[in-house]
C-alpha cells in the first residue's frame, strides 16, 4: 500500500472511532476535505471532561449561533449539600490550523473564576476537540462552525 493511501485510512478510522459524523471529498491537489459534526451532547461530554472538577455537576451546553453557552452547578466544599452555579460562554476559533477554545465571562455564583482555572479549561477543550479529526499529522483544521445544531470543524488532510 502506498503512505497516501495508508494515511488516509487511518485517518478514517480515526474518524470512525471517534464516533463523530464525517463528510469527506478528495480535493484536485489529492488531499481530503473532512467536516466532523459533534452534536451537542459530544460537546457536553468534552466540555464535562475538560473540566474535570468532581464539585462540578449537570454541566448543560446550549449551542448559539457562533458560540456556546455553559452552565453547571459547584458543591460547596464546606457544606455538600449547598451549590453554586457554574456559567461561562465558550467561542471556538482556529489559530495555526488548530482548535482554539476562549473562555470568557465565567462565573460562580456571579464571582468571575481565577484565570489560570479558565486558561486551563481552555487548552483542555482545544486538545479533546483536537480528537474529532485532528489526530493525523497531515490534519489542519480549516474552519469551525457552531450552529443551534452542532459545531463543525472542516479539516484539511494533506496528501503528502
Amino acid at each position: 500500500m502506498n503512505k497516501i493511501f495508508k494515511s488516509s485510512l487511518l485517518f478514517l478510522v480515526i474518524l470512525l472511532v471517534t464516533a463523530c459524523k464525517a463528510d469527506i471529498a478528495r480535493n484536485n491537489d489529492g488531499s481530503l476535505t473532512v467536516e466532523t459534526t459533534i452534536t451537542q451532547e459530544q460537546l457536553q461530554e468534552v466540555i464535562t471532561a475538560s473540566i474535570a472538577d468532581p464539585l462540578v455537576t449537570n454541566v448543560t451546553v446550549s449551542l448559539q449561533s457562533g458560540y456556546v453557552l455553559v452552565s453547571g452547578e459547584r458543591q460547596r466544599l464546606n457544606d455538600a449539600s449547598k451549590a453554586d452555579s457554574l456559567t461561562f460562554r465558550l467561542d471556538l476559533s482556529v489559530s495555526n490550523g488548530k482548535p482554539v477554545a476562549t473562555i470568557s465571562n465565567a462565573q460562580i455564583d456571579g464571582i468571575a473564576l481565577e484565570q489560570n482555572r479558565v486558561d486551563n479549561w481552555n487548552q483542555t477543550i482545544a486538545n479533546r476537540l483536537s480528537n474529532f479529526g485532528g489526530r493525523s499529522e497531515k490534519a489542519t483544521l480549516q474552519a469551525i462552525n457552531i450552529t443551534t445544531e452542532s459545531v463543525t470543524m472542516t479539516w484539511n488532510v494533506a496528501k503528502k
